[in-house]
């Protein structure tokens, strides 16, 4: 299993440039480019953007500046006819109020820290317990409801955002740095960079819910689902790992070959009942994405109907599959829709939860001098 945390040495002379094949525009759609606009404003006045990236085949993606949050995520069914496939709100203020973390970038670490507590250094480090007895994607207020920096250029969108040492509890200073690319091949790229002037624990993650047969279009229990993942790591009743691996064979979260989400959920148990587990990755198989170096097959996901399909690679040892098991219907999302229970799905690659208490986990720890690095790619298509 691959320690993504890489000295600065190492990385010199890393750049950001993916290869991606030119495609002609297609006829009456958007113009492939990236445009910016105005996303409302925060309480405080801060004006929020909003930047849209499109491609040669007409799939849009909306990024905006609050905590980095994909907004929209447009790719076509198998008969060509666009539609979102992710949940959210139509405007900012449904951002501003409490919400499961929709298209956000979660951090400084993200998923469950164990009773908010941890130690490095010989130094106990104390966080806010936001999800029961522990603490969750960050703290109260995490990356997620951050305003972050937008850079764009011709190919992408870097969103930049200085976390101060103290910040949420968590040691040292942080400069983070998440790049956006959508490419040609209907790739959505994302690349985290991030360094240190101390040690520090760092596992940064999208939380994007997706339904791919179209938001607001009902629960994802058809789609089916290949996890490709032999291990996970079991939890506790508040969902912290008990430190140990345990094979997926013979459980209802066996997904190393392609089953539907719901054929076995009711037998997953937990408090809502469904999905919400760490799956170990396996060792990288053959690199099968042409434009991002180091990525591994993680997940491939299909929609009968509408044929859409999604597969994921990533550098990341571990990914939480998460069946929405929390909406309850009390969220009004984007043109009205209703968000009750599994629908949508996230898939959010990471290092392994409150592993900075799992000595016996991949490390999370960045020092000075090194260079956080972490790669994910969603790539959608259409079943033949």
């Amino acid at each position: 299993m691959t320690n993504r945390i890489l000295t600065a040495a190492a990385l010199a002379g890393f750049g950001l440039t993916l290869a991606a094949a030119a495609a002609p525009q297609a006829k009456g759609r958007a113009m492939k480019g990236i445009t910016k606009s105005d996303f409302g404003q925060t309480a405080d006045g801060t004006k929020i953007e909003l930047y849209t990236l499109t491609n040669a085949n007409g799939m849009v993606v909306k990024i905006m500046t609050y905590g980095g949050i994909i907004t929209e995520l447009h790719v076509p069914d198998k008969d060509g006819k666009m539609a979102d496939v992710v949940l959210g709100f139509d405007d900012l203020k449904g951002y501003l109020g409490t919400h499961p973390y929709f298209g956000a970038i979660t951090g400084r670490v993200a998923n469950r820290v164990a009773k908010g507590k941890f130690t490095l250094d010989g130094k106990e480090y104390k966080l806010a317990t936001n999800n029961g007895p522990n603490a969750l994607h960050g703290g109260e207020k995490g990356f997620d409801k951050r305003v972050w920096k937008a850079n764009p250029t011709d190919s992408d969108v870097l969103m930049a955002y200085r976390s101060p040492d103290g910040e949420e509890g968590y040691p040292a200073t942080l400069d983070v740095q998440v790049v956006y690319r959508l490419t040609d091949a209907n790739e959505l790229q994302i690349v985290y960079r991030a360094q240190s002037d101390k040690a520090t624990p760092i596992n940064v993650t999208n939380h994007s819910y997706f339904n791919l047969a179209g938001q607001g279009s009902g629960d994802i229990l058809g789609h089916v689902i290949m996890i490709n993942a032999d291990q996970y790591t079991p939890v506790d009743d508040t969902l912290i790992p008990t430190g140990k691996l345990a094979p997926v064979k013979g459980t209802p979260l066996d997904f190393t070959t392609p089953t539907a989400i719901g054929a076995r959920i009711k037998q997953v148990g937990g408090n809502p009942v469904g999905y919400d587990h760490n799956f170990v990755l396996r060792s990288p198989p053959p690199i099968r994405s042409a434009n991002v170096v180091g990525t591994s097959f993680a997940a491939r996901v299909t929609e009968p109907k509408s044929g859409r399909v999604l597969e994921v690679e990533t550098t990341e040892p571990g990914m939480q599959f998460y069946t929405g098991n929390f909406l309850d219907g009390t969220v009004k999302g984007k043109g009205g829709a209703v968000y009750n229970q599994y629908n949508g799905f996230c898939l959010e690659t990471q290092h392994f939860p409150d592993s900075v208490n799992h000595p016996n986990f991949p490390n999370t720890i960045l020092n000075p001098g090194e260079t956080y690095r972490s790669t994910t790619v969603y790539r959608f298509s259409t079943a033949k």
